[in-house]
């Protein structure tokens, strides 16, 4: 076989087949390989026909067909299948020649990956790809980590199949982010984000549909105008096409015909047990992931309405213009709050595994290609470009200024929905974490005191820094009874 491609893609499923198509569109020849032969006679006979592919029937044809050093991009089922690829690939290949598994991986399963490839003298990177399947044929975003010493190898495609942004849309939304499962770990946090983004939506149309009682005509009006903003995003455009589409089964809208049960493929429940294991507060995203466990109970919650009544609901809650407004500030305070904890939750991360994160830079990943893409994050860089140390983007001069103009509406909104019994699990939590956070002081004195009171965990004193702990037996201390005094 002659040896004429640049890289290799193995996995034709969309999110590959795709990828393969983006990088041959760029002036890439690219070697194709899927485990069911009959898949990549498929993609050369349809979409590949005619192109620079080589298709390749086995893995030794496949390494055979490359260019050195070798770069084979996996795009399989993240889990035993990425693992069982690499053990077969390792012997065929070469000093130096680069493994990418390019799928939604563990970061856990990417830092014991590469440490494994590297000790047999090949290299490893472990990417964030996002942007869906539009995204991987047209430009997405790439969050590569793992190995360094691969970065110049891949970085000419990867930058060149990335999509673009900037004032003459030449700025790649692909960078390295760091060593080892780095790059994984940046992915889930955006996943994460993802999750409370689109929790948030979905909120503010259920408040605007039940309370005010807007139609999805009315609706399409609403996103379109948030749009043209300061809410300038993906979703929020995807939002407001999907209220424009009519049932082609039947009369309505399409959404409205839709089951209210959610589905899940796990990053966002990994970004939630991973900032408990590190201590931080991500409550906004851990809120998001728990809306669509209950969504999942969807035969309970229709038992649960015949018997739990709440209050009563009204179709009109004063000026609807005003509303209209204040919801809109709401949804921005609450991605605020939404990108400050994924934000601290990265930094931590950091702290804990040692990687040189540039919280700018990964920002401006996301500016374009991915399904958080959104004007707002060209404000997060601006922001960490001031101060990269900062603690939290709510200290930040606009975004404090940002909540502090919404904070008003904010709670208006959330008081709304809990009068009228409209669930906002997002909202609502994204309030509590910015009211928790600026508060100089929290019960937390009592909550110590308890756990001294009953497992002796000691606690430290206001008036006396530095000295502690301390410990009280309670019950030798306590107060009597008023009737025994």
């Amino acid at each position: 076989m002659t040896v004429t491609c640049d890289i290799a893609v193995i996995g034709l499923e969309v999110m590959g087949r795709n990828l393969a198509l983006n990088m041959e569109s760029r002036g890439y020849t690219v070697a194709v390989y899927n485990r069911t032969t009959e898949k990549t006679e498929k993609f050369m006979e349809g979409p590949g026909k005619g192109k620079r592919f080589v298709a390749c029937r086995t893995l030794d044809e496949l390494v055979a067909a490359m260019k050195s050093p070798r770069k084979v991009m996996m795009m399989v089922k993240a889990g035993p299948a990425v693992d069982a690829l690499i053990d077969a690939l390792v012997p065929l290949l070469s000093p130096g020649d680069v493994l990418i598994d390019g799928g939604n991986t563990h970061y856990t399963d990417t830092e014991r990956r590469t440490s494994y490839v590297e000790s047999k003298g090949l290299l490893f990177i472990g990417t964030g790809v996002s942007g869906g399947e539009e995204g991987a044929l047209k430009g997405p975003s790439m969050m590569p980590g793992g190995s360094e010493k691969a970065w110049p190898l891949v970085k000419p495609i990867f930058q060149a199949i990335a999509a673009k942004v900037g004032p003459n849309h030449d700025i790649p939304c692909c960078e390295w982010v760091g060593p080892r499962g780095a790059g994984h770990y940046v992915k889930m946090v955006h996943n994460g984000i993802e999750y409370g983004d689109m929790q948030l939506i979905c909120e503010a149309y259920w408040l605007l549909k039940h309370s005010i009682g807007l139609s999805n005509d009315e609706l399409y009006d609403v996103f379109d105008q948030w749009y043209q903003g300061e809410l300038n995003s993906y979703l929020i455009e995807i939002t407001r096409d999907i209220f424009s589409v009519r049932d082609p089964e039947g009369s309505g809208f399409l959404v409205d015909k839709i089951l209210d049960k959610a589905g899940a493929k796990g990053t966002g429940k990994w970004m939630s047990q991973l900032a408990l294991d590190l201590g931080v507060p991500s409550t906004l995203v851990t809120e998001a992931v728990h809306a669509r466990n209950l969504s999942a109970l969807k035969e309970e919650r229709v038992r649960a309405s015949a018997v739990l009544a709440g209050p009563k609901q009204v179709t009109s809650r004063g000026d609807r213009t005003q509303f209209i407004e204040d919801v809109r500030q709401a949804l921005y305070a609450s991605k605020i709050v939404s990108y400050a904890q994924g934000f601290v939750q990265l930094r931590e991360a950091a702290r804990e595994h040692n990687w040189p994160l540039n919280f700018g830079a990964i920002a401006m990943l996301w500016r374009g290609g991915c399904i958080i893409r959104a004007v707002f994050l060209e404000r997060i860089k601006e922001a960490y470009d001031q101060k990269p140390d900062l603690e939290n983007l709510l200290v930040a001069d606009y975004f404090r200024q940002a909540v502090a103009r919404a904070q008003e509406p904010w709670r208006r909104v959330v008081c709304t929905a809990v009068e009228m019994g409209i669930p906002t699990p997002a909202f609502s939590t994204a309030i509590a974490y910015f009211d928790g956070y600026r508060s100089a002081v929290l019960p937390a004195n009592l909550l110590q005191a308890q756990r001294d009171y009953f497992g002796a965990h000691t606690y430290d004193r206001l008036d006396k820094p530095g000295q502690g702990p301390f410990h009280t037996d309670w019950l030798s201390v306590r107060r009597p009874p008023r009737d025994a005094r």
